[in-house]
């Protein structure tokens, strides 16, 4: 008989209510018996929509890793407590899943990897843009070797303007940073699980502020605060790999652009190239002659859900709640993460200094 899994969740914000909630609740083989929030009515209206009856509600996450019935923790917090709170789970003997970036420094990121492995514990970080129709797709490709090598790659987060303007977006002390540590760590992922390539030699970077001190700017949430916007506007990354390949990152909430993508990227490998540009589409060269494939995605897959619509979100929390019950490893594994928060970390360093960052030396 399957188990039911018990999940505790830790902050009860955007992140939760939009994402976690909602498809996990589609799961039949898991309770939300636990919820935390530093805002006592977040958490009880979160327990009240989606947790069992009786459900506990803490303002303390400390308190709610104490219960020994809960398997699994979902740290949905700012950045800054992602470490720190994914660490105390895994000690309390908890699979845990925490919120994209991984944490905030990279040195937190190493720590969290650390506590995995002594733990014996499962650790997955919400990467979901992997669990997309074209991504999933797209990854088939690379592993086939339809691309060949691919020795040179983007990473697209461009926004025209749409900085977000509530909670601690614009706050570095909690967030780490702006667009880069907030979009552009989504595009990165997904461009390293593309080449399936981790091993980062140099990285360049760059940041602006070009745009964030302007009054009554045109935002699509509102005007922003130039006094509260103490993150870059945008950043620019270049990272060489250990075999030669090179990765562009950029990343903006607002710059003059119309160029915009938001969690893709473009390939190009030594016997064809792909881009999520306006839906995929598969390059190269056959019979002399080249070719350009669009996918059509709009048909295929199979529904985990009955009768319910099926989003990436949705597919994410199936295959970390499948992995924990089937012992396989999860699709986005602590090592990976680790990594695009460390070339992250790199890239704000870079622009610092003004120098390139040596990695792994």
């Amino acid at each position: 008989m399957s188990k039911t899994y018990k999940i505790g969740i830790v902050g009860c914000g955007g992140i939760a209510n939009g994402k976690h909630l909602p498809s996990l609740s589609k799961l039949n083989n898991v309770e939300l018996v636990a919820f935390c929030d530093l805002v006592p009515e977040r958490a009880e209206e979160a327990a009240a929509k989606y947790g069992i009856e009786g459900a506990k509600v803490y303002s303390d996450y400390t308190e709610l890793l104490k219960d020994g019935s809960i398997d699994i923790v979902h740290v949905l917090t700012p950045n800054e407590s992602h470490a720190r709170i994914s660490i105390a789970a895994l000690e309390s003997d908890k699979h845990v899943m925490c919120e994209k970036p991984m944490a905030k420094t990279a040195a937190e990121a190493r720590q969290m990897v650390e506590a995995a492995k002594k733990s014996g514990k499962k650790l997955t970080v919400g990467y979901n843009n992997r669990f997309r129709r074209d991504s999933q797709h797209l990854k088939k490709i690379c592993e086939a070797g339809t691309l060949g090598n691919i020795y040179y790659a983007k990473a697209h987060a461009i926004r025209r303007r749409a900085v977000p303007t509530w909670g601690v977006f614009l706050d570095e002390e909690k967030q780490g940073g702006g667009p880069l540590i907030d979009i552009g760590t989504h595009a990165l992922d997904l461009t390293l699980w593309m080449m399936d390539n981790y091993k980062p030699k140099v990285v360049l970077g760059t940041k602006y502020h070009e745009l964030s001190q302007r009054e009554n700017a045109a935002n699509a949430w509102g005007p922003w605060d130039p006094e509260k916007f103490k993150v870059e506007d945008s950043a620019f990354g270049m990272i060489v790999m250990e075999n030669g390949a090179t990765v562009v990152l950029e990343s903006s909430w607002a710059i003059n652009s119309l160029d915009v993508d938001e969690a893709k990227c473009s390939l190009s490998g030594s016997e064809g190239g792909a881009d999520m540009k306006g839906g995929l589409r598969i390059n190269g060269e056959e019979f002399g002659r080249l070719y350009t494939k669009e996918v059509d995605l709009s048909s295929g897959g199979v529904a985990f859900y009955e009768g319910k619509a099926e989003s990436d979100s949705d597919l994410e929390m199936y295959r970390w709640i499948d992995a924990i019950e089937n012992d396989l490893t999860p699709t986005v594994t602590p090592e990976q993460a680790c990594v695009v928060s460390e070339i992250l970390e790199a890239i704000y360093e870079s622009a610092r200094t003004g120098k390139a960052v040596y990695l792994n030396e």
